[in-house]
């Protein structure tokens, strides 16, 4: 028997295929539209394949409302991110009392559709305040919300068209999937690992860490909506290959793209993720320093504190958790607050801003921060930049 039961208990699938799907297209054709952005069309992908597992749409006010107070949906069932459409005011006038809404992306191409069950007033502030702990227009999760409309679509949709990923389709694989892939290799225990960033040495010791105590590992970086000033997504992908090929032991480790968008939301995000990799059939999640995180509006262990706050039973998860690592030049070796009695001035410890100014720079990046490998794809990527 499969050892992790999706969140809820059932892996929704909203996916509509064949005579079905043809019957929607057709009917979407005269419903009102609403056009996505890009964190909604991930959200409207990762609803349909079961990631975000129970929720079968945009929720409702209930389910909003004990979000924001309680972490929880209105069932009770931990969840800790508000999943919701937001439009504005005239959208909502233009829809009118249609019972249904075709749901387009940028190119004015129906997705999805969306049976219209309520609308609801949007506090944006007020989520702001409960979900990522600031109204500071300093955090990107802030101004996102910012700039969305003052009324919320909710009911549940159907997908009727996958986001075209280009080079990224061979590398993303469905909850269906994976959960199959696990099976089928005999993994009872599987650890997820969510990354935003190229996995450099540090990280690269988490993962043997925790594949010591467990029996496979998805490596499962996010490639959704990230900051402006990241790593590309192509340039990132590049790297976890490196990696895969060369460092990893292919037999217990699998690649896998993550669709989502960042909201930043610190610790309520870190609940978020470990949740959606229960869905995709993991039964540990690791979570290191400042998980989710972005400038300095969470501790480095908030996520932490966070997800001690559950019972690992509720969540369905069991999460796994690393101190700050660094390469230490008096050990040697890559280590831990836990594992290496040096200070600061023996630790090699490059933020992912440092790294990318030596980039831009055309300096090299010490190997002992990060692979060669992966290393001269970064280079090639900055360099005239």
């Amino acid at each position: 028997m499969f050892p992790n039961r999706p969140h809820g208990g059932k892996l929704v699938n909203r996916v509509l295929e064949g005579e079905a799907r043809e019957k929607w297209l057709g009917r979407a054709e005269t419903l009102p539209r609403v056009a996505l952005d890009s964190r909604q069309l991930s959200d409207v992908e990762l609803i349909a394949v079961g990631a975000f597992s129970p929720l079968e749409g945009f929720m409702g006010r209930r389910d909003y409302e004990s979000i924001l107070v309680h972490e929880r949906l209105a069932s009770g069932l931990p969840w800790t991110i508000p999943v919701t459409l937001a439009v504005t005011q005239d959208q909502v006038k233009q829809i009118g009392r249609a019972e249904e809404v075709a749901l387009t992306d940028s190119q004015s191409q129906v997705v999805a559709t969306l049976e219209l069950q309520e609308v609801f007033q949007y506090d944006r502030e007020r989520e702001a305040r409960c979900v990522l702990l600031t109204t500071s227009e300093q955090h990107p999760g802030v101004r996102y919300l910012q700039s969305l409309g003052e009324r919320c679509l909710a009911g549940p949709i159907y997908l009727l068209r996958r986001i075209d990923r280009g080079p990224f389709a061979d590398h993303t694989l469905d909850p269906k999937e994976t959960r199959f892939l696990f099976e089928h290799r005999g993994w009872g225990t599987i650890v997820a690992f969510q990354t935003r960033n190229p996995v450099h040495r540090a990280h690269e010791y988490i993962l043997r860490c925790a594949l010591e105590i467990v029996d496979g590992l998805l490596l499962h970086p996010l490639m959704g909506e990230t900051r402006g000033e990241d790593v590309p997504a192509e340039v990132r992908l590049r790297c976890y290959l490196s990696l895969m090929r060369n460092y990893l032991p292919v037999h217990r480790a699998v690649l896998s793209l993550y669709p989502a968008a960042m909201r930043y939301a610190g610790p309520r995000e870190a609940i978020f993720h470990a949740i959606a990799r229960k869905n995709y059939g993991c039964t540990h999640f690791i979570v290191g320093r400042d998980h989710a995180g972005v400038g300095n509006f969470y501790g480095p262990y908030d996520a932490k504190k966070k997800l001690l706050e559950f019972d690992p039973a509720e969540l369905g998860i069991t999460p796994i958790f690393f101190d700050a690592t660094f390469y230490c030049r008096r050990c040697g070796q890559v280590a831990s607050e836990k594992t290496c009695s040096h200070g600061p001035s023996d630790r090699l410890i490059l933020s992912g801003t440092r790294v990318r100014e030596l980039l831009r720079n055309g300096q090299e990046l010490p190997v002992e921060f990060t692979r060669p490998e992966v290393a001269e794809i970064l280079r090639e990527a900055y360099r005239g930049k």
